[in-house]
């Protein structure tokens, strides 16, 4: 039990993360042009980046970061001789932010791009374009123009522009630790527990020496990790981070989530149990006693799955769906090696230290008091993929009071439930409230009593990465909110202009976990809500908007056609093309025509730092 309570805990915890602030210039390029030879010319690009950053090649993958490409505006007397080429070191490595190989520099790099020269009276113009990013951001596309001819000299770098995507959602530490506190809760539930010592006994038992039998059962617990991580890669290469990320605020598929999980409470609730077909697992479970060596322990892994799939499949399940919705491609997999590593520790140690058996909590209750309290806990987050798809369709069937009381109503019946008030109908009527049990429902109510000032509209900071925006609220008391002045990029700008102040853009979504925590806890900050409501015009545009434009519009982004249907297509189109980026929140500050002011800034809860960032893009709009 005080194993369950620590792990109980933590799993309310267990979403966190932190990004670092951004530089402002991080890569300095020079650019030079010299004649080699009558009919030869070299184009040369040289770049001193800072420490903790890097400049990406020339060549990546599509849905990448942004390849270092030269663009020749005006070209006369001249044509290029092949392409774009680099002199430095460049390295190669998967990079978890855009969920695949990425080719880059660091320290130094030269791009160099060789030219014909055709005739004796030439000129050439253009923009030498890269990306860069640290291990937590990326800048915007920037571009170093050059103007060159035989009667002038090369020209300055130009200051920043932007246009492709970069990403964020769940780190892996993240990824595998939400997975690893999941295998724990399953493993002290009542289909796994109680099979635990049975499964150990029956290794060492068998084997005619001890070590044999230790042997396997580290190949049994090697096993369970091999079944569901190759889960996790099924579900990545059937779906894939990118398609189950666009998913993730489609009404159809959040409404299916919130059911999904509705079922998934009901069957912890005890109303029935989610079994696989039992042919399944006597089918296989013969098939392992027909065998031996490995293949007969994987089996027998196997078997364990699916019997205990009425307890697992149900937390299995929440994991796939909550780090499937993430950017990062690999996290269903990093999350189901972290579950199954919980769920195997235990068959590899109780057989190397058998005596630990006679110490460990016997199988009773008290796995039911867990199964009905994860009960409770899907059914809130049911409620939080239904006001995903509330929120991006406008329904306002799920507004901020409407999700409060619900949870407070959750959490109320979940503490009176631990504290013995509250019985479901497969419980034991002589199950002890015990110590543990009791200052858990102290826990639950005290949290649903944190709640209730949110009625009235306090910013609940615990809670805000869940709940609705305020801005959903019907009925507030409190005044200290940042609201946007503007949610159209056209009418904020036009109002900047007539106002003469600097704009800050606020790049959004409805589905925006990180987007709510900026907002709860760094923006009803006093200096930052002064700077934000007082010297700039705040335009907040939602990515996830599904409102339908009025007629659909065809653009052209990298090279092909898309047509924007929606408000959020808009806007993530913006997004992407002039500031570089996919991942919200995604904070940029202009002039009121559109020139950047800073580097822009992502998620980081650091409140001075958000200070600094508001207060440099002031201080560079005054001059």
């Amino acid at each position: 039990m005080h194993t369950f309570r620590n792990c109980f805990l933590a799993a309310l915890l267990c979403l966190t993360m932190t990004s670092a602030f951004a530089q402002l210039e991080p890569v300095q390029f020079s650019v030079s042009f010299q004649q080699m030879s009558d009919s030869i010319g070299q184009l040369r690009f040289t770049g001193v980046i800072d420490t903790g950053w890097h400049v990406y090649g020339t060549h990546q993958g599509e849905n990448g970061p942004t390849p270092a490409s030269i663009q020749f505006e005006t070209m006369e007397g001249m044509e290029p001789s092949g392409e774009l080429g680099f002199e430095g070191s460049e390295q190669e490595r998967f990079d978890d932010m855009f969920g695949m190989t990425v080719r880059y520099f660091e320290q130094t790099v030269a791009f160099v791009q060789q030219v014909r020269i055709l005739s004796t009276q030439y000129s050439l113009a253009g923009y030498l374009q890269y990306g860069a990013c640290n291990d937590q951001s990326c800048l915007p596309p920037t571009s170093v123009e050059f103007r060159y001819g035989s009667d002038s000299q090369p020209s300055a770098p130009a200051e920043a522009i932007s246009n492709t995507p970069v990403a964020n959602d769940h780190t892996l530490w993240g990824v595998l630790l939400a997975g690893f506190i999941g295998g724990l809760l399953a493993l002290f539930t009542p289909c796994v527990w109680p099979i635990i010592p049975m499964t150990v006994s029956f290794f060492l038992k068998r084997s005619k020496q001890r070590g044999q039998g230790i042997r396997d059962a580290i190949l049994y617990g090697v096993s369970i990790i091999v079944v569901y991580v190759t889960l996790g890669l099924l579900v990545t290469l059937l779906f894939g981070a990118s398609a189950l990320n666009s998913l993730s605020t489609n009404a159809v598929f959040n409404v299916f989530f919130c059911l999904l999980l509705l079922v998934f409470a009901t069957s912890f609730f005890g109303a029935f149990e989610l079994t696989l077909p039992a042919s399944w697992s006597n089918a296989v479970d013969e098939k392992a006693g027909k065998t031996s060596g490995f293949l007969s322990i994987l089996l027998m892994a196997f078997t364990l799955a699916l019997v205990s799939f009425s307890c697992t499949g149900p937390i299995v399940g929440f994991l796939l769906v909550e780090l499937g919705t993430g950017s990062t491609i690999i996290a269903p997999t990093i999350g189901m090696f972290g579950f199954a590593l919980a769920l195997a520790l235990p068959f590899t140690l109780f057989a190397l230290f058998p005596q630990w058996l006679k110490s460990v909590p016997k199988s009773g209750g008290w796995m039911n008091v867990i199964k009905v309290t994860l009960g409770f806990v899907e059914l809130a987050f049911a409620l939080k993929f239904l006001s995903v798809a509330d929120l991006a369709y406008g329904w306002h069937i799920l507004d901020r009071e409407t999700f409060l009381s619900l949870w407070i109503a959750i959490f109320g019946l979940l503490g009176a439930y631990l504290l013995g008030k509250l019985k479901f109908q497969h419980d034991d009527e002589n199950t002890h409230v015990g110590v543990t049990r009791f200052f858990l429902g102290l826990i639950s109510i005290a949290f649903a009593i944190y709640m209730l000032p949110g009625l009235w509209g306090a910013p609940l900071k615990a809670i805000s990465a869940f709940a609705p925006p305020m801005s959903t609220q019907d009925f507030s008391l409190y005044d200290k909110e940042v609201r946007a002045q503007y949610n159209d990029f056209d009418e904020g700008m036009q109002a900047a202009r007539q106002q003469h102040k600097p704009v800050m853009l606020d790049f959004t979504g409805y589905g925006c976990v990180n987007c709510r925590k900026m907002e709860a806890s760094v923006w009803t900050d006093e200096r930052v809500r002064r700077l934000m409501t007082t010297e700039y015009v705040l335009i907040t545009l939602y990515v996830d908007d599904k409102t339908p434009l009025p007629a659909p519009q065809m653009v052209v982004e990298n090279g092909r056609e898309l047509k924007l249907r929606t408000v959020g297509d808009k806007w993530s189109h913006l997004q992407r093309t002039m500031f570089g980026a996919n991942a919200q929140p995604f904070y940029v500050l202009l002039d009121n025509e559109g020139t950047p002011l800073t580097s822009p800034y992502s998620f980081d809860e650091n409140v001075s730092h958000y200070v600094e960032f508001l207060q440099g893009g002031l201080s560079k709009y005054q001059k």
